[in-house]
């Protein structure tokens, strides 16, 4: 008798042609099957994300599930996968759920952080997760313009075409700006992202900190959604899915009661 597991999990993203399983492409998911192959030898057990991230972005809270075989204890699974996975890729925890949880559909809210960085920083590794862009002239109309971004949109304009995707409109509760003594930090926390969406916003944001965009054409964007809309894409490595929230989750259900683009991010 198997059992559902939900898998919290980490990784640099660098490595590795995003999330979701490819022929011919090294991807996270793709590790993830091989690693569960050598420890349930003679079963096939797919795992299941809450989102696919792109090439090169990275993870520090990505949840997946799959459906064990057997009773191993959580700590076990960890333990397993861990010593067949890359070094790039770590499960960082595991836990039974009722077998009606699904990493994806289940999920209520996402975090994601883009680190941006006109200077070099202090410590080496850092420069692995953040990307180098010009410095910004314009705090101000870059501040001013985060509001834009909240609340329930059709983001077609910050997207790409995707078969997959029926619907471009969702939800952001908000957008928040962090300065560092080397750049600049933003944090989107939204229902749910479209293919390289946030890193669209990112560049589009960039450009107003740049003064190559005003807010009167971003409002057109968001008004008046364009699939390839001309949109800088801000590099991959800078970006990272921080946090997947679900209904046990406090900070998620104050939102979702609230409906407020407003509430504070976790």
């Amino acid at each position: 008798m198997g059992r559902r597991m939900k898998l919290k999990i980490a990784y640099h993203g660098e490595s590795f042609h995003g999330w979701q399983q490819q022929r011919g492409q090294r991807t996270v998911q793709g590790e993830l099957h091989n690693a569960l192959a050598t420890l349930f030898r003679g079963h096939r057990i797919s795992v299941v994300g809450a989102g696919r991230t792109d090439t090169g972005v990275h993870a520090a809270g990505q949840v997946a599930h799959l459906d064990a075989p057997g009773s191993i204890p959580p700590e076990a699974l960890v333990r397993g996968l861990n010593s067949r996975l890359p070094r790039q890729i770590r499960v960082l925890s595991a836990s039974p759920v009722a077998e009606t949880f699904h990493a994806r559909k289940s999920a209520l809210g996402k975090l994601y952080t883009y680190r941006a960085r006109w200077c070099e920083p202090k410590l080496p590794w850092l420069e692995q997760r953040s990307a180098a862009v010009k410095k910004i002239s314009n705090s101000a109309g870059l501040s001013a313009a985060l509001d834009l971004f909240m609340g329930r949109h059709d983001w077609a304009s910050f997207t790409v075409p995707d078969p997959g995707t029926e619907s471009t409109t969702r939800t952001i509760f908000r957008v928040r700006l962090r300065h560092r003594s080397e750049g600049i930090d933003l944090d989107f926390f939204g229902e749910g992202f479209l293919r390289y969406q946030v890193r669209r916003m990112v560049g589009a944001l960039l450009e107003v900190g740049l003064g190559e965009r005003d807010e009167d054409n971003l409002k057109d964007l968001i008004n008046n959604p364009r699939p390839g809309a001309p949109i800088r894409t801000a590099p991959a490595h800078g970006l990272c899915l921080e946090h997947v929230y679900y209904r046990s989750c406090p900070a998620v259900t104050r939102v979702q009661k609230s409906k407020k683009s407003s509430a504070r991010l976790p």
